[in-house]
């Protein structure tokens, strides 16, 4: 029978197309994942790649074998964490996905009071692309995401919880801090910074963008909230920026002001999500709790009080 490390380094190089990258994902030297490959293709009999200078290509009947051993390691670790929560259920290493357009501004605080209530529940938490981490937690790579929606799959348990403002701003001395209130006339044509298109943040600002008039400004797409921070301040542009962010000690509002737009009422909704076959709910359902009412201090301080 296959080993599951086998397979892991079949689903490896199918995700990387690359020997070479396949084999410091996995840690072993590139010899060693050839060799375990090659012994994998021959104990089914069939070839599972096409190999050449450039890389790897999974074969049709690869294809299906690796969306196979996907789900054979997910059942696997969820083996590992069912066991290891028998005892315990918040104890264990979770692996939490987020989106850096949310996680360094509300984690921070979550992860001390989590410690705090569960020594035993460690995080390591991994940022990126909401998307790209959709995928990473169907697959298995991460065993809970918290990140703004939409999160789909029909595999994944989600739970919507809270609304977060979204501001629109402009730098300290930009033509529309008067003082007064800015009508919508007064946002048409003027241009708006965003991120990268696969951020969900991106594809909203677009979308408010279009309501109010403005023109995304696409050659100036910021690598961060604080590159859009800085490029606002600096008076390349108007800016949507999420209120976490505003607020927080490591991103803020320094040489930014918030403007006052008639009828403004955007926001993003945050949500958590994990695969509904896992056995770590009750840590998973703790995390959510807590996301909640740290995010509900952090947005209105005087009302949690």
């Amino acid at each position: 029978m296959p080993t599951l490390r086998q397979l892991e380094y079949l689903v490896t190089i199918a995700d990387t197309q690359s020997f070479v990258e396949a084999a410091r994902l996995t840690n072993v030297s590139q010899p060693t994942l050839s060799q375990q490959v090659r012994a994998l293709e021959d104990r089914l009999g069939v070839r599972l790649l096409e190999r050449s200078t450039t890389g790897a290509i999974v074969t049709p009947v690869g294809r299906s074998i690796v969306a196979k051993a996907r789900r054979m390691l997910s059942d696997a670790r969820d083996i590992v964490g069912l066991a290891t929560s028998a005892s315990n259920d918040l104890t264990g290493t979770l692996r939490l996905g987020t989106t850096p357009t949310l996680g360094p501004y509300l984690l921070s605080p979550l992860i001390a009071e989590l410690h705090r209530i569960a020594p035993g529940l460690k995080l390591h938490v991994r940022d990126g692309i909401p998307d790209d981490q959709m995928l990473e937690l169907s697959r298995g790579n991460l065993d809970i995401l918290v990140g703004p929606m939409p999160i789909a799959g029909e595999d994944l348990t989600v739970e919507p919880l809270f609304r977060e403002p979204l501001r629109l701003v402009s730098a300290v001395d930009g033509e529309l801090v008067t003082g007064e209130r800015v009508g919508r006339e007064a946002l048409a044509e003027q241009p708006l910074l965003s991120l990268d298109p696969r951020h969900h943040l991106a594809r909203q600002s677009a979308e408010i963008a279009g309501q109010y008039g403005m023109r995304i400004a696409p050659d100036y797409y910021g690598t961060s909230l604080d590159s859009l921070h800085q490029m606002v301040a600096s008076g390349l542009g108007l800016s949507i920026l999420p209120a976490l962010y505003l607020k927080s000690d490591v991103g803020g509002s320094s040489g930014l002001t918030v403007l006052d737009v008639d009828g403004w009422k955007q926001h993003r909704s945050i949500a958590v999500a994990w695969r509904r076959q896992s056995s770590m709910e009750a840590a998973f359902r703790l995390i959510a709790e807590h996301v909640q009412l740290c995010a509900r201090k952090l947005l209105d301080p005087i009302g949690s009080v």
